[in-house]
């Protein structure tokens, strides 16, 4: 028969368990405890919070580099706007998860890492109406991410056309738990042997890749955003366009499929890659088969950029 524990004997097992990943945790706050903790044995959030049966929630991926937290306004500012989207009222303010966000990242006492910042419906039940929850949640974890080598970016990635259908837009403009497409994608290029699977719209227009943007530079060497209509507006690829406006021309249209025949460069953007050039896209070269000049001078004044307007902890 499986044992009914009491309290102790409960944390006493909890403890013992097995925790996957445990090595990489270097600190994480519970708002509903209102405390940092550094044992991830620990770290775990509430069944009936609708956040994690329902994917009720929002979250932000930000990064640290040099004990500095990487545009964290820019990411504060989308999380509220996608916490809006789903009429979840944040358990406190922006200006308070911002310290909170600081807090977390100097107690992991690590100089370089990520944050993951989760704010969900709370727990109350197992149903689907939000009115279950008295109170939203809020989860910070900082994280040690391995280090992408200056080979990685120079070897760049190979892309192709998931056959995933692209996310509704009043979806897909949300950073919201729910990834499951993203998830999808993933294993799709696993599937491959490729790196990143692309997604298009209804109309046969680019979009964006499972966890990151993506640009080109097109044959008049304009540097392109797709439009945002089924996609997340990224902060590092609105930061990489205000940079790249300093020394070519910017543009956000739509990017037709078949335009990919003639681009450049095609660019991958965000917190992970932060800017990787791709070299094939469905087994054909882009531009001359390598990442090209422009992902090489973005991803040093996108670094710079981002490091020098840091918040230290």
């Amino acid at each position: 028969m499986i044992p009914v524990l009491d309290t102790q004997a409960w944390l006493d097992r909890l403890l013992e368990a097995e925790r996957p990943g445990a090595d990489a945790i270097l600190a994480f706050y519970d708002h509903r405890i209102g405390a940092i903790c550094r044992d991830a044995r620990l770290m775990s959030a509430p069944l009936d919070d609708h956040l994690v049966h329902r994917g009720d929630g929002v979250f932000e991926t930000i990064r640290f580099t040099e004990r500095k937290v990487i545009h964290l306004d820019a990411h504060l500012k989308r999380l509220a706007a996608s916490a809006a989207g789903l009429e979840l009222t944040l358990p406190c303010p922006s200006d308070e998860i911002r310290r909170i966000i600081l807090e977390v990242a100097r107690a992991g006492d690590a100089p370089e890492g990520n944050l993951r910042v989760l704010a969900g419906r709370g727990p109350g039940g197992f149903g689907i109406s939000p009115s279950e929850c008295p109170q939203s949640t809020l989860y910070v974890a900082a994280y040690k991410v391995a280090l992408r080598s200056d080979a990685w970016y120079e070897r760049g990635l190979t892309a192709f056309r998931s056959e995933i259908p692209v996310k509704p837009a009043m979806l897909a403009r949300l950073k919201t738990t729910n990834y499951l497409s993203g998830v999808l994608m993933t294993l799709e290029a696993r599937q491959k042997g490729m790196d990143v699977a692309l997604s298009f719209d209804a109309e046969d227009c680019l979009t964006e890749a499972a966890i990151a943007n993506v640009a080109v530079v097109d044959a008049d060497g304009t540097f392109v955003l797709p439009e945002f209509r089924n996609a997340l507006v990224g902060t590092t690829a609105m930061k990489a366009a205000e940079l790249a406006r300093v020394f070519m021309p910017v543009e956000i249209r739509r990017v037709p499929a078949a335009e990919i025949a003639t681009v450049r460069e095609m660019l991958i953007l965000g917190t992970a890659h932060e800017c990787v050039g791709v070299t094939h896209f469905e087994g054909r070269p882009i531009g001359e088969g390598r990442p090209g000049p422009v992902a090489a001078r973005l991803r040093g004044v996108l670094r710079q950029a981002l490091l020098a307007a840091g918040d230290p902890f």
